[in-house]
């Protein structure tokens, strides 16, 4: 994502604001707003340090989502938090498993991606859509983790998913592809 994108990214954002409320976390500590640009040169910092990634989910030239790979920690453990969302009127369409999938495939197994062992989803249990997600991908569903974020004020307990470099085989892309074809 970079500065060109923001009009767009707004719009798509906050049009589907009401969609996306039930899933938002947020700062406990109500900390200050940042505009766009401050936004965006945090992504750049986080992506100069290895601590993150943020990409735009495209279609046909338009932004429909957005996707993210956060708190990266390398060494021993060499893993990452993903975070997603797609726009209410392209839901259902396989953007969001697609987009995770391709995450995956980089992050894990691309040379030129930070070759984490790890991705780890977490998603709140009466999200069913994030959980058909994480499925369809091949996830490996590790448990419950209470009071884990921040969401809509109050602390919610989260499902927790992750995504193996082992599991990757020939990439998590094409397998979904595959079996989307069958």
């Amino acid at each position: 994502m970079t500065m060109d994108d923001e009009d767009t990214w707004e719009e798509v954002r906050w049009r589907n604001n009401d969609w996306l409320a039930p899933w938002e976390s947020g700062d406990p500590m109500h900390g200050g707003g940042i505009t766009f640009n401050q936004w965006i040169q945090r992504q750049r910092r986080n992506e100069q340090q290895g601590t993150g990634a943020l990409f735009v989910v495209e279609y046909q030239m338009r932004i429909v989502g957005q996707i993210s790979l956060g708190a990266i920690t390398y060494g021993a453990m060499r893993t990452g938090v993903v975070g997603y969302w797609i726009d209410q009127r392209y839901a259902g369409r396989g953007f969001a498993p697609m987009a995770l999938a391709m995450l995956a495939d980089w992050a894990l197994g691309d040379p030129f991606g930070p070759a984490l062992h790890r991705l780890e989803i977490a998603i709140l249990p009466d999200n069913a859509r994030s959980l058909a997600v994480v499925r369809k991908v091949g996830a490996h569903h590790e448990g419950l983790r209470e009071r884990y974020m921040y969401v809509n004020g109050q602390w919610r307990d989260h499902v927790t998913f992750a995504l193996l470099a082992e599991d990757a085989g020939e990439g998590f892309a094409s397998r979904l592809a595959a079996n989307v074809l069958k």
